[in-house]
């Protein structure tokens, strides 16, 4: 796929490129916050401000293509070079003030939370595609925290040689499946790479981090197996558990049914029975998105992490 059309397919679903391989896209949740219509469940849960958040990707290839992806994960990435980390910084900072600079001129904007969106103070690192392929993402995220800003990074599992480098503030592992069949077959990935993401399983209670196990769950393909689920869980020893429904957004639409998308209930449910199984206890949830929140204790630290100082 030419360079043009690639770049052409990830506008029209709202992301603007950064340098050759990187992005941003401003979410619908810092939109709904500059017009006081809501905070996204990382506010709920974590005390992020979601309108002091970048979204933010540093690689726009994965070695995932799963079926619940909302993504055009079957794109093909053209050949590139790597930019540094602070050219993608600088570069996402930028495109971000401009994109929010509009807002200045609506009657529904708050502007005092427009003022201080111009100065983000969190990144989450889980825009599209996997920000491990990046071989300077550890660099990347001192950037970040260099300007005085949290990090959220969101990965797949399947390079722990990276999770073993990097020190974001918050760390997810997406864990989608409970075992190798299931996940060959909801992950489809380009070269299995279960036994890496068991590895990384192992390393993360070794992590100086907080840490997430985040579960997307798809009705008929992975509501499963919750004493594999607890198992695999167990290895992780992670702070918190997300089990969050697979939404029919974007280019999932062509691979599932809508049917496919669980309702609140049906994850509520699902996280009951995977606290009965692993020893973790609820700690919140949210409706509107369809996410519950598990935790070790049955609360969370409601310490803003949008904040560094």
């Amino acid at each position: 796929m030419q360079q043009e059309n690639y770049a052409h397919l990830l506008g029209k679903q709202g992301h603007h490129l950064i340098g050759q391989h990187s992005a941003v896209k401003p979410c619908l949740w810092l939109k709904k916050s500059l017009r006081d219509e809501g905070v996204c469940y990382k506010s709920k849960f974590y005390g992020i401000s979601s309108h002091r958040c970048l979204q933010m990707t540093p690689s726009l290839e994965c070695n995932h293509r799963c079926l619940f992806c909302w993504r055009p994960v079957e794109m093909i990435m053209p050949k590139h070079e790597w930019d540094p980390p602070e050219t993608i910084v600088d570069g996402c900072m930028g495109e971000q003030m401009r994109l929010i600079s509009g807002y200045a001129g609506s009657a529904t904007t708050n502007l005092s939370k427009l003022e201080e969106a111009q100065h983000p103070r969190h990144a989450a690192i889980s825009l599209v595609g996997e920000p491990t392929l990046y071989p300077f993402l550890a660099e990347l995220i001192d950037e970040f925290h260099r300007r005085k800003m949290s990090t959220f990074l969101v990965t797949n599992g399947t390079n722990p040689e990276m999770l073993a480098k990097v020190k974001p503030t918050q760390l997810y592992i997406s864990l989608n499946a409970p075992d190798r069949e299931t996940y060959t077959r909801i992950c489809n990935p380009i070269q299995d790479r279960w036994s890496q993401i068991n590895e990384s399983l192992e390393l993360l209670s070794t992590l100086n981090t907080r840490t997430v196990i985040r579960i997307t769950l798809v009705e008929g393909l992975n509501l499963k197996e919750l004493e594999k689920y607890a198992r695999l869980i167990d290895k992780a020893e992670p702070d918190y558990i997300e089990t969050k429904a697979y939404m029919h957004l974007g280019f999932s639409r062509q691979r599932l049914p809508r049917s496919a998308m669980p309702s609140h209930a049906s994850v509520l449910n699902f996280a009951e029975h995977l606290a009965y199984a692993s020893g973790y206890q609820i700690a919140d949830d949210s409706k509107v998105s369809r996410v519950v929140l598990l935790s070790k204790k049955g609360n969370v630290e409601r310490i803003s992490l949008a904040s560094t100082e």
